[in-house]
């Protein structure tokens, strides 16, 4: 039983390219995030994976990733499953804010405060703890059950939603999640054990940086 599942952080967002804070808003890919999601697509294809379900956010820039990398696999006509337990950190008031004019108005350390601590959320919005309390539930209701059951599942999905994913499957800390980056664009492939841990684990932009 291959217990297969895949995680994708979305590709460059139109505001990832203006270096806003986007959270909940539903921005589009740029020509690069599309790029970057065929090319997924293509990693994926390459590795001769195919999936039995998919499941994303509720936000386009996610949603549009899945169909690009579906179309490489030539599984456009898989069984999707759309959620907002999935969606990106709700960044409150700092959405559509330039991380730098959010530093001029409330000061480095505060921005980082925000942007860097586990429990603390910018004003209106959701701290990572409060992004992993909606995710995780979910996860182990819906995408866990259908893994385990022998499923391949393909999750493509947002930095901090994913980062709490990866918190749960690889037993890290509040502040170790934290210091863990994802790129846009790049599978990160697990197969799991029966009990729900990691059998093994590929990380594609690990693989790419120390190729030859």
């Amino acid at each position: 039983m291959e217990r297969l599942l895949v995680l994708v952080r979305h590709g460059q967002s139109e505001w990832n390219k203006k270096n806003l804070f986007t959270g909940w808003k539903d921005v589009d890919l740029t020509e690069k995030g599309v790029a970057e999601a065929i090319t997924a697509g293509k990693s994926l294809n390459d590795l001769k994976l195919r999936f039995d379900i998919a499941f994303t956010s509720d936000l386009i820039r996610a949603q549009r990733t899945l169909d690009l990398m579906l179309k490489e696999l030539d599984q456009s006509g898989l069984d999707i499953v759309r959620d907002q337990a999935l969606n990106e950190r709700d960044y409150g008031d700092l959405t559509g804010l330039n991380k730098d004019g959010a530093r001029k108005k409330w000061g480095d350390e505060q921005v980082h405060i925000w942007r860097r601590s586990f429990d603390v959320p910018p004003p209106g919005g959701e701290s990572l703890k409060d992004t992993a309390d909606r995710v995780l539930p979910y996860y182990r209701a819906h995408i866990l059950p259908r893994v385990l059951n022998g499923e391949r599942v393909l999750v493509s999905a947002h930095g901090n939603s994913l980062r709490a994913l990866i918190m749960d499957l690889e037993g890290l800390s509040g502040e170790e999640i934290l210091k863990r980056e994802l790129a846009t664009g790049v599978p990160i492939i697990y197969r799991l054990a029966e009990d729900g841990g990691i059998a093994s684990k590929e990380d594609l932009a690990v693989l790419a940086a120390t190729a030859p």
